[in-house]
């Protein structure tokens, strides 16, 4: 089937650009890289481009031009941003530093849900009708967060599509981490839960090179994200730096080779 396609493809145009054996010569005109229609072609066959838009979007710059509705705030380390319970009337956007998502239940367990980085979005529930916080956000570093009234984001949303986009794309991949982490508590061990997560947290994949996750991360931190106990995480923590899966520097460094507790079964 391919062969033939070739075949077909190979004898239905002359070097020229006309159709072969074509008798007519000269009268069908031949598009050029500029010519209009050549243009037009491309645009409509061509999504690489506007992808391309997307990712080279620039959140921050435009976010600085919404006018009024927000506000950037300066939070210290472990200072709360939001609290479970706190009216849901704006989203937050992280500019710098990291924000922990924690939930507290109704017999006062806290679970993390969540750390949050430089150019992430937080407290969106909002924008779909949520009246409270479901639950709470807390500076992990010192950071700076810009804040965006409900009604500001929503206009922001209507009026950019590139950030319309963006924003869009952002929650999906959300929403997709969320589904992941279902299922790796579901089927997978408490060590290869702590190994995903860790990996994860180091953004592992900018060219195998080790990064610093969070500086002085606690391991209760990490038990509450993975589901298990403290003793746990110090046990499978010590066996990753004694493989040279991780390595302690100040910050915690994750090395790419972290990724074979994951893989292996």
């Amino acid at each position: 089937m391919n062969t033939a396609l070739f075949r077909l493809r190979e004898v239905s145009m002359s070097p020229a650009g006309q159709p072969s054996g074509s008798p007519r010569k000269g009268k069908i005109a031949r598009q050029t890289s500029t010519s209009p229609a050549f243009q037009t072609e491309r645009k409509t066959v061509d999504p690489s481009a506007k992808a391309k838009k997307g990712r080279d979007f620039d959140a921050q710059a435009f976010l600085a031009t919404i006018g009024e509705g927000r506000q950037s705030v300066l939070f210290q380390k472990k200072q709360g941003i939001f609290a479970q319970g706190d009216t849901a009337d704006a989203v937050f956007y992280i500019q710098t530093g990291k924000v922990k998502l924690t939930v507290v239940s109704k017999t006062g367990k806290e679970a993390t849900i969540g750390i949050l980085g430089e150019r992430d979005f937080f407290g969106e529930g909002s924008l779909a009708g949520q009246a409270l916080r479901m639950g709470s956000a807390t500076a992990i570093t010192d950071c700076t967060v810009l804040r965006i009234d409900k009604k500001a984001m929503m206009e922001a949303l209507h009026r950019e599509h590139d950030f319309s986009d963006l924003f869009v794309a952002y929650l999906l991949s959300r929403n997709i981490r969320y589904e992941e982490d279902l299922v790796d508590q579901l089927f997978n061990s408490s060590e290869k839960r702590l190994a995903r997560i860790l990996l994860l947290l180091a953004h592992f994949g900018k060219e195998g090179i080790p990064e610093t996750v969070v500086p002085k991360i606690s391991q209760e931190m990490l038990a509450e994200m993975i589901g298990t106990t403290r003793s746990r995480v110090s046990f499978f923590m010590n066996r990753f730096r004694k493989l040279g899966f991780i390595h302690y520097n100040g910050g915690l460094q994750v090395h790419s080779s972290l990724l074979n507790v994951v893989l292996h079964d």
